[in-house]
């Protein structure tokens, strides 16, 4: 167990350095094309050599990459280059409304997915072809065309949720409870459908192993033998699909945080994107990378505890 947790911790070391360097690449390859942008088009030749310059984008890549690591270890991520606001001071007050949109997202999508699965892999019937008719919608249908439907109906045809907006928990529960509701059922109903999906295909394949009918031989209930047993040992699979499903929810925050115009990450980095104002790209992307690797390496501990067959590789 010991070794695997290290070698799930080494996996994603190098994972970050993937990817952060792939993006950083991507984002400062053109060190002109990027100077031009902060002065706009009209600037002239001199003047973008001279904010080259300034950038400190004239000097190689990986010098770049090195420095900005260094940054990192200090806490310092740099500032934009079009308002010159600290990234970290950006990150502030945009990561905890993302994080609060997925972790909202999140709770209320496992609860709902267990249930859902274990009802349609242990009754069947319609609810199991409800939960795969759900599997195909949430599959075939974007999170921001679902957002955009939202809006029109309960926040313009019937106006029950306001469009737009993020009211902060500190200033209102209501209003915070208010203005997440659209957003998270946006996230939601996707998210819920292939999850569900998961786990009734691994509580399907557990439920036909031969230790459930020798625990039903021996006259044990129901309940214990499928929240106990069955779903624990069909762990694996579910804490997979729960990890992508971490993943996919940090690329749809960047579209429902732009319907619905909440100040999150998902908004920055889109603005940030479209501007090429990298410092602020590689800081949400820092974020982002590290939750994810996080909950993955969490969700694989918590595999581990609940399977022994994993332990014991």
């Amino acid at each position: 167990m010991l070794m695997r947790t290290v070698a799930q911790l080494v996996r994603a070391i190098g994972i970050f350095f993937v990817v952060t360097f792939a993006t950083f690449a991507l984002m400062f390859g053109s060190a002109t094309g990027v100077a031009r942008a902060t002065l706009g088009m009209n600037a002239t030749d001199e003047d973008v050599a001279r904010r080259v310059t300034e950038l400190g984008l004239d000097r190689p890549l990986i010098v770049q990459y090195v420095e900005w690591l260094g940054g990192l270890l200090r806490g310092d991520l740099g500032r934009s280059y079009f308002n010159g606001q600290p990234v970290t001071e950006a990150l502030a007050t945009r990561v905890p409304v993302t994080l609060t949109l997925i972790a909202v997202t999140l709770v209320i999508m496992v609860l709902v997915t267990i249930l859902l699965g274990v009802a349609a892999a242990y009754y069947g019937g319609w609810i199991d072809r409800v939960v795969q008719v759900l599997a195909g919608i949430g599959a075939a249908v974007p999170a921001f065309i679902i957002a955009v439907v939202l809006v029109l109906v309960f926040a313009v045809q019937i106006p029950i949720f306001p469009a737009t907006g993020y009211v902060r928990l500190t200033d209102s529960f209501s209003g915070w409870a208010m203005s997440l509701v659209l957003p998270v059922v946006a996230l939601l109903i996707g998210s819920i459908a292939g999850s569900a999906s998961q786990v009734r295909g691994a509580m399907i394949d557990t439920l036909s192993k031969d230790f459930v009918r020798t625990l039903r031989a021996r006259g044990m209930r129901e309940t214990p033998i499928v929240f106990r047993h069955v779903l624990r040992t069909a762990s694996g699979p579910v804490l997979i699909s729960f990890g992508l499903t971490v993943i996919a929810l940090f690329g749809g925050t960047v579209f429902v945080e732009q319907v619905f115009a909440l100040p999150g990450m998902g908004q920055m980095v889109n603005i940030a994107a479209q501007q090429g104002d990298a410092p602020m790209v590689m800081g949400v992307v820092l974020v982002t990378i590290l939750i994810v690797l996080i909950v993955n390496v969490i969700a694989d501990l918590f595999n581990m505890v609940l399977n022994p067959k994993v332990r014991a590789r």
